[in-house]
């Protein structure tokens, strides 16, 4: 395989970043060895299923205390709402979209 051609498995979020046993995402062992493991996660975070990981991550926080309800919910919406295409707040950041 030349660097300009991907694996099979490029960008897909369930390949390259599966849950772990202990229910948390991580690497394969496999995916660190592969010359394009930098960009192939990346893209796989962008994609339409990487909004599930972000909810993840909004529910360890709210069970771990981290964040109060309001916070949780507001993130939860506005993911649900990136989940269905519509434009708004983006949780991951302090701006909203125009």
């Amino acid at each position: 395989m030349t660097r300009d051609e991907r694996p099979y498995c490029y960008g897909k979020l369930e390949c390259v970043f599966p849950m772990g046993p202990d229910d948390l995402r991580e690497t394969p062992e496999s995916c660190m060895v592969c010359y394009c493991k930098t960009e192939c996660l990346r893209t796989a975070m962008q994609s339409a299923d990487a909004v599930q990981v972000r909810e993840e991550k909004v529910d360890r926080a709210y069970a771990s205390g981290m964040m109060g309800f309001m916070e949780r919910w507001s993130r939860k919406k506005a993911l649900h709402q990136k989940r269905l295409g519509k434009k708004g707040h983006d949780p991951d950041s302090d701006t909203c979209d125009p």
